[in-house]
């Protein structure tokens, strides 16, 4: 999916309803009006023009000059957090075609797995290659790749003050009964740091970045 932020921004992880938590969720639905979930496994996405590349066989790039353009697709992403280490993995299709079908050929094209912290920060990033095998005569091909990462799971668990600030029962009439919790400096910049994404995109050039951002 292609995610509505800036290249290498993605959707936080407080979202989602309290149906959809699962064991060592953090469900919270004791205040007034909240509900939301805390998860420790990462979310993901592609970023804004890093899903699709083009090569073109000269400097020009007009249709005329168009060598290969591709395109990732189907991100499936899957979670283990039962242990110490996070391990999330996504699976992604990547769809492509050439505009001289003469003769086999061969084309790599790298990617990256990049994990942000609080929406900034980067963790770690990591450079991958998908292999596009054309037949002779063939214009499109297709193939599958994976990217994985790993992240500590102290890092993505809020501490236990802050816990208790959220999940504190609030009785009707208490002045900090109308207060969201989620409002408080404090909670924001804690669960901030507890946001992890992982992203997955071309590793582009300037110049493949400039076209896929003004075409």
């Amino acid at each position: 999916m292609m995610l509505r932020a800036r290249a290498f921004v993605a959707v936080g992880l407080v979202a989602g309803l309290s149906a959809c938590a699962k064991d060592g969720d953090l469900v919270i639905d004791q205040g007034v009006g909240i509900t939301s979930v805390l998860s420790l496994c990462p979310a993901a996405g592609i970023p804004d023009y890093t899903g699709d590349v083009t090569t073109f066989r000269t400097t020009d790039t007009t249709v005329a000059s168009l060598d290969v353009s591709a395109a990732m697709t189907d991100l499936r992403t899957t979670c283990n957090d039962t242990g110490e280490q996070v391990y999330s993995e996504s699976s992604f299709t990547v769809n492509a075609r050439r505009s001289d079908t003469r003769g086999a050929r061969t084309v790599e094209l790298p990617y990256f797995v990049t994990v942000l912290r609080g929406g900034s920060a980067v963790v770690s990033k990591r450079i991958g290659t998908v292999t596009l095998v054309f037949a002779d005569g063939q214009e499109r091909t297709s193939a599958a790749a994976k990217a994985a990462s790993f992240i500590n799971r102290a890092d993505a668990a809020l501490p236990d003050d802050i816990r208790e600030k959220i999940t504190k029962r609030r009785r009707a009439g208490d002045a900090e009964a109308a207060l969201d919790p989620l409002a408080d400096p404090e909670v924001k910049a804690a669960i901030a740091r507890t946001r992890f994404e992982m992203l997955v995109g071309f590793q582009l050039t300037e110049a493949q970045l400039a076209y896929n951002v003004t075409r």
